[in-house]
């Protein structure tokens, strides 16, 4: 049996989004249909779907699925086109939410004409919290060796609710993403996966980023990721507390003050189109 589904597509810094309301409309299972809402030749197209379904525990819910049908716990992208969808439906006229994810409760805050600002909450820098088999103890988890193959990189790991493995490397344009990003997804270090963010440090105050995001490929921004790469160059010592990471799609603005802090996050949510495909199930 097949239906209409109302959808809005939206991006942040270039990150695209299928945003859902299950708030006001029963949707069928989202797992069975991302591939197709996801498809950029034969559905709508995006990296990720975005579901709003009400909450215990906080103003609403949002659940993340992959383009290949997998459920993650965060994308901070995500967080601040949810954010302006349910602003501009007046499903709330807060001026900040909490939004409750599989990777705890994020609060996002209105910051001016389609920006929103977004408290991350502190890092996790303990290996098996983030979960990586690299480190042990508290952590942090910085220049570990890791052999890919024939090769041995120097990788970071940093959770800001979903797990980041970053490289630093001398130029993101000339970096193996492709390549290196799936391999490293799916390493044995990294028992949940991981996203694979490629960091080129331009100055203190700028770091330009490229991700290869897990269930999905390399994407034009990674929010979450930019809070990581951020975090592990502060500890790393090669740039200032606050800070702007340059990612293909646009600019995120990231300040973490001190070890123990949370990590906020600022940068734009934009609405593309509105439409109806159809889907099956009821």
């Amino acid at each position: 049996m097949s239906r209409m589904l109302a959808f809005t597509k939206m991006h942040g810094a270039g990150n695209d989004f299928v945003v859902l309301d299950g708030v006001t409309t029963p949707l069928p299972p989202i797992d069975r249909i991302a591939r197709r809402l996801a498809d950029r030749h034969f559905g709508i197209g995006c990296d990720q779907i975005l579901v709003v379904r009400p909450s215990t525990s906080a103003d609403f819910r949002m659940e993340i699925f992959n383009a290949d049908g997998s459920q993650v716990e965060m994308c901070a992208n995500g967080i601040r086109a949810f954010f302006k969808y349910v602003r501009d439906r007046r499903l709330t006229t807060k001026e900040e939410i909490g939004v409750e994810t599989l990777g705890g409760i994020v609060h996002p805050r209105w910051a001016g004409p389609d920006q929103v600002a977004v408290d991350m909450g502190a890092p996790t820098l303990a290996p098996a919290k983030i979960p990586t088999r690299l480190g042990s103890g508290e952590g942090p988890v910085l220049d570990a060796p890791l052999d890919v193959g024939d090769e041995r990189l120097l990788v970071s790991a940093v959770s800001m609710g979903n797990p980041h493995c970053i490289l630093f490397v001398p130029s993101v344009d000339a970096a193996p993403v492709t390549e290196l990003g799936p391999r490293i997804e799916h390493d044995a270090a990294f028992p949940n996966r991981v996203n694979v963010e490629f960091a080129e440090i331009v100055s203190r105050g700028r770091i330009r980023q490229r991700t290869w995001e897990r269930g999905t490929g390399e994407t034009l921004a990674c929010g979450s990721g930019a809070c990581a790469v951020a975090v592990a160059a502060i500890l790393r010592g090669a740039v200032d507390t606050k800070l702007v990471v340059e990612l293909r799609g646009g600019e995120l603005e990231i300040g973490w003050p001190s070890l123990g802090a949370r990590v906020l996050m600022t940068g734009p949510a934009a609405e593309v189109f509105t439409g109806q495909i159809t889907v099956e199930g009821g």
